[in-house]
């Protein structure tokens, strides 16, 4: 039976025993008892706490003791109950942290259960990959396990797929009902990214290169390549479609698709400059430069690759220029493992803009990751190193588009 609470349980100072309570409660939850620590207490509240337990005051409040004295005096039903009367009741914030690592716990709980029949030797790294980088945060045991055998039946999956017919929707479709169920966003995707990178040993290429890697392209018609007057020899619909363009001083854009319908051949040691941005196109495009350019467009897609390739077994004669920051320049490595040569890419090259740059009064941003190995310059690297300012390719434009034109 609830009966008034006593004044003397109001006392201010009894308030710090009250809290501590609560504070037990609000972490490990409503059931939890245990002691808490004993407060400080003045002569006339250590009276009344040792009255209501029937005891004199230790170091510890025992939480049983004090919900069973509670109780008998009527002023709760429970330990939850009465403190809530002596004006602590429980913190929501509280609940909700507590529920959240209660979820934690289970989903940690709920990975390790769920790999432990993976056959991979890299399973266990990859589990702890994702589980440091929150990506089974809000997650409960059920929905892990859940989400983890999604990753199985995908990975499993790419060990029949044939790559001829498979897209990134295409597979999303099929295994898991929506096609996009593998975008980007996609908590999904990002555990099947990780997965691939150990499952390829990569760990430089991008996000789009693993995936195709494995054999899933994201499809065959966006992303394609950007070019500018590519001098096919050959006679099918997209050599005329690329002979026309140059002609009528148009760029192209050449899907995947287009291209594996009909491969693209060019005379022996043609001339092509692979660049990183589209606007080096568009200024070839504008000068009528008399030389074929290619824009990989950052890290170059599926379709850029594939132009790529079918250039390199013409016998095409392929230079890189990119951005002088982190990116860029791996992009230029890339390219360079790739076959390309990396051209206007080197220490003097960078040191002339920069040069340039102080001449126009233009502010450089600062970089703050190294830019990794340069191994067509090693002289690079300790440049921007110590020089630590970002080039922009569209920034020497005119020294690259023209530099080149000189050398047709």
């Amino acid at each position: 039976m609830t009966r008034p609470v006593p004044d003397s349980l109001l006392s201010p100072g009894l308030a710090p025993v009250w809290k501590n309570a609560r504070r037990q409660l609000d972490r490990f939850g409503s059931d939890r008892r245990g002691t808490v620590a004993q407060a400080a207490l003045d002569a006339h509240s250590a009276h009344v706490l040792e009255t209501l337990l029937g005891r004199k005051p230790t170091k510890r409040v025992d939480l049983v003791a004090l919900e069973q004295a509670f109780v008998e005096r009527g002023v709760g039903a429970n330990l939850c109950e009465a403190l809530t009367r002596l004006g602590l009741p429980p913190s929501a914030e509280a609940r909700e942290r507590r529920t959240m690592r209660e979820r934690s716990t289970a989903a940690r709980q709920a990975l390790a259960m769920a790999i432990g029949s993976w056959r991979e030797s890299w399973a266990s790294q990859w589990a702890e990959n994702i589980r440091r980088a929150g990506l089974l945060r809000g997650l409960d045991g059920r929905e892990t396990i859940d989400l983890i055998a999604d990753v199985r039946r995908l990975i499993d999956h790419l060990d029949q797929l044939d790559a001829t017919c498979a897209s990134r929707t295409e597979l999303a479709a099929a295994l898991f009902g929506s096609a996009h169920a593998l975008d980007r966003d996609k908590r999904l995707a990002t555990l099947v990214t990780r997965a691939l990178r150990y499952r390829i040993g990569d760990g430089e290429s991008s996000e789009r290169e693993l995936w195709e890697k494995a054999g899933v392209a994201r499809d065959r018609v966006s992303a394609p390549a950007l070019v500018w007057s590519i001098p096919t020899n050959g006679t099918s619909f997209l050599d005329r479609q690329l002979l026309a363009a140059t002609e009528g001083k148009l760029p192209v854009h050449i899907s995947l698709y287009a291209l594996r319908r009909y491969p693209v051949t060019v005379r022996r040691d043609t001339p092509v400059l692979v660049v990183e941005n589209p606007r080096m196109v568009e200024a070839a495009v504008e000068r009528a430069l008399p030389g074929s350019v290619v824009a990989g467009n950052g890290n170059p897609s599926a379709a850029v690759i594939e132009l790529l390739v079918q250039l390199q077994q013409s016998g095409a004669s392929l230079r890189y220029h990119g951005d002088f920051d982190a990116a860029g320049i791996a992009i230029c490595r890339r390219m360079s493992e790739f076959g390309l040569t990396p051209w206007m890419m080197n220490a003097l090259d960078y040191e002339r803009a920069i040069r340039l740059a102080e001449r126009n009064r233009v502010r450089l941003r600062r970089a703050v990751d190294d830019c990794g190995a340069t191994p067509w310059d090693n002289a690079l690297q300790a440049a921007y190193q110590r020089r630590r300012l970002i080039i922009h390719e569209e920034f020497v434009l005119d020294d690259v588009l023209g530099k080149f034109q000189e050398l047709l």
